[in-house]
């Protein structure tokens, strides 16, 4: 099969198209016929050398792909050969075939592309499980998320205003800001034309807001304390200002406040299956009725993926980069 490798670790030329073996499954596993597979910002991390996968996992990256069940373990039953679907893998998308847990997999909807079904796992697996379970956003609560225009950001927005709750969005053009207002955010804030703390406490009264999904950390860390209202979340998923931050604690205390967060390569099939059961039941009907959906910015074709992490790293994108594997 074709498959993306990388030759050395570094920037996006050290990716070359190359021959490969076609993966073998092992019990609990399916084999995807690739037809399109997500780039993410953990892709760029793992080429540069800076995000090896998980003991066990294929060294090749990608992970999220959707396609075709081509094979099933004789232990699976839940999937037969010819089965449209999308997947959450630990690593090994960016090639024609890719082997899958069973339950990490779900039904692609009629109404979802091969191309958008590519989007939505790491994006949709991500934002239920830390937005919903750990950050525990209800109805009604005000929601902030950074960085909009992404593919978590665009998927947040949409979720969160599917489930009752007021969405602040945070973007670094007026496009993007845009973007988010049109995907249902009840405002857009250009941070680098407004102070987000500021107008998330204008936007709610003075209140503050009750969940913020952060992919920033660095700076952004006190200043994210400082704009939650008695009794937020603070949820963790992204460092791309760096981890190491000073915090004052006598709000966290003063005022009831919870900082967690996750990361999603790392954790077991089980615990994977269990996110996807829950987006299945919860989430699934949204997309059929095309009440979400996924956002795709621009897709590459696989033999262009150093293309496709340049554009990505430019961060021009709103919503999912996308390398389309077969027609």
């Amino acid at each position: 099969m074709k498959q993306i490798e990388i030759s050395r670790p570094g920037g996006p030329e050290v990716l070359v198209l190359a021959d490969g073996p076609e993966p073998k499954i092992a019990g609990g596993e399916v084999l995807i016929r690739v037809r399109a597979a997500g780039v993410n910002r953990a892709d760029l991390m793992q080429r540069q050398g800076h995000y090896p996968p998980p003991p066990g996992a294929s060294p090749l990256l990608g992970m999220e792909v959707s396609g075709e069940i081509a094979a099933v373990a004789g232990d699976v039953s839940t999937w037969k050969v010819g089965d449209r679907v999308c997947a959450l893998l630990a690593g090994g998308g960016y090639a024609e075939f890719a082997a899958a847990p069973a339950p990490q997999c779900l039904p692609l909807p009629a109404n979802i592309s091969f191309v958008e079904g590519a989007a939505v796992p790491e994006a949709f697996f991500t934002v239920w499980t830390n937005v919903f379970e750990r950050g525990r956003l209800q109805s009604g609560e005000w929601f902030l998320v950074h960085g909009g225009a992404s593919g978590i950001g665009t998927t947040a927005i949409q979720l969160a205003k599917n489930f009752g709750a007021p969405v602040i969005a945070t973007a670094g053009t007026d496009e993007k800001c845009k973007a988010c207002e049109a995907l249902g955010a009840d405002a857009a804030i250009n941070y680098r034309a407004a102070d987000f703390v500021a107008e998330a406490s204008r936007l709610t009264g003075g209140k503050g807001v009750d969940v913020i999904l952060d992919i920033i950390g660095g700076s952004y860390t006190p200043r994210n304390i400082a704009a939650l209202a008695v009794e937020g979340r603070l949820v963790q998923i992204g460092l791309q200002e760096g981890s190491s931050v000073q915090i004052d604690l006598r709000p966290v205390m003063m005022r009831r406040l919870t900082l967690t967060g996750s990361t999603l390569r790392g954790r077991t099939v089980a615990q994977k299956g269990d996110i996807a059961r829950a987006l299945h039941e919860h989430v699934w009907p949204l997309l059929e009725s095309g009440r979400v959906r996924p956002v795709i910015d621009r897709e590459f074709p696989l033999a262009d993926a150093a293309a496709a992490h340049r554009y990505l790293e430019s961060g021009e994108h709103i919503g999912k980069v996308v390398l389309k594997v077969r027609a």
